[in-house]
């Protein structure tokens, strides 16, 4: 079971698109939050020229997603796991299911997230930015994830579009919560094998995690 971390597990995307809105800022480049909110899943790397064209990423493209980082971690202690994410980790141990929690963010945040999540000890193996190439909606974050399970039969639980192309480039389907902002039928559209409201509602049906 490969779990993405970030808006799935722990409740992030807002402060990830408040800390980017910053970062464009100081370089002279004022976005509508709602419209960044809408490409936070979507790898750094691409994000800055996604949101504000080439010229911008050839001109300040590192140098934004440089700031987007201590930005983002002035907000982190905000950061609070979704209710049941931890009933999850801990449920899917109970069924002897392998648990890969996934995720392209420095070793820093995912350390912060495991505490919060108290999954050092439960999980199986988790990923970081050093595992990833090429961000969502490229595989290679699945890949790396699958690799650590060491098997290709898995399942995917996501918040984004960009998680289920991810997930589907990899040939595994996904499971969508809402909590990244995204509406149950462009998730479906994405490929996601089903949508639930929430982590929470995800636990009380875990019949859709069976594979």
């Amino acid at each position: 079971m490969i779990l993405d971390i970030d808006g799935t597990l722990v409740d992030t995307n807002y402060q990830h698109a408040l800390a980017w809105y910053r970062a464009f800022r100081r370089h002279g480049v004022v976005l509508p939050i709602w419209r960044i909110h809408r490409s936070i899943g979507m790898g750094g790397d691409q994000l800055v020229e996604a949101l504000a064209g080439r010229e911008v990423e050839e001109e300040h493209g590192d140098e934004i997603r440089s700031a987007e980082g201590p930005l983002y971690m002035e907000l982190i202690d905000e950061v609070e796991p979704f209710e049941g994410a931890k009933e999850l980790i801990g449920d899917l141990r109970e069924r002897e299911r392998t648990i890969v929690l996934a995720s392209s963010a420095k070793d820093e945040e995912v350390d912060h997230y495991l505490d919060l999540l108290e999954a050092r000890e439960v999980v199986h193996a988790w990923t970081t930015s050093a595992d990833v190439e090429a961000t969502k909606p490229e595989p290679d974050l699945v890949e790396a994830a699958l690799e650590k399970a060491g098997t290709r039969d898995a399942l995917m639980v996501g918040d984004t579009v960009w998680d289920v192309k991810a997930a589907g480039r990899a040939g595994i389907e996904t499971v969508a919560v809402l909590s990244g902002g995204y509406g149950a039928a462009e998730l479906r559209e994405a490929g996601a094998r089903e949508v639930f409201e929430s982590i929470a509602q995800l636990v009380a049906e875990p019949e859709a995690l069976a594979r």
